[in-house]
């Protein structure tokens, strides 16, 4: 039923926002040098890498640090990118991620390919079992804001609980912390992270 939902859910996603995916390529193509869509690895299901896919929302001449890291992440996010990441709309083209079968709608999001302790930790657990997802459990209950080890125990009980109805219940909320721009933050802060790890 999840395969099936997944696939049917994100093809009807992917043909209803296709009149604001063009649009949204065209301001990007038009307002600031290089490519449309930004390309990162991450981990998938069963540890094994995928290329996630996002909108661009920075400068191409970004430090290739994590956003956290940037002393002024201001500095390099495009003006239509702070539109994209404030309404969380440069996650769209993971639609196209779903459809490949890389991705789920609701599920642990996937790690970054060097992101070694969350990838541990996640093993551990068997957590590294689930595909990854567009939206999740520690998405809704925190998103940026909390360590890794509070994330992983997130995933945890979403891996024990997951059912149909839990999904959907992840996608609702998913859509008023969206709406309300919860958990999303710019900068440096107290969550520490690996120098050596992509933006995101």
């Amino acid at each position: 039923m999840k395969k099936v939902f997944d696939l049917i859910s994100s093809l009807i996603g992917f043909i209803f926002f296709l009149p604001l995916f063009l649009i949204i390529s065209l301001i990007i193509k038009l307002s600031s040098p290089g490519p449309i869509f930004f390309k990162q690895r991450r981990i998938g299901k069963d540890n094994e890498e995928f290329y996630i896919l996002k909108f661009r929302t920075m400068r191409i001449d970004t430090p290739n640090v994590a956003t956290h890291l940037l002393e002024n992440p201001d500095k390099y996010i495009t003006k239509i990118g702070k539109v994209l990441r404030k309404t969380s709309l440069d996650e769209l083209p993971q639609l196209i991620n779903i459809i490949r079968g890389e991705m789920s709608v609701v599920g642990p999001r996937p790690a970054l390919y060097n992101q070694l302790d969350l990838k541990e930790m996640r093993t551990k657990k068997g957590i590294h079992k689930l595909v990854p997802g567009l939206t999740g459990w520690a998405q809704i209950n925190g998103r940026d804001e909390i360590p890794l080890k509070e994330k992983v125990e997130l995933d945890k009980y979403y891996l024990d609980n997951k059912t149909f109805l839990f999904d959907i219940k992840i996608i609702f909320k998913t859509i008023i912390s969206v709406v309300k721009s919860d958990g999303v933050q710019e900068g440096k802060n107290d969550v520490k992270l690996d120098k050596t790890k992509v933006r995101q």
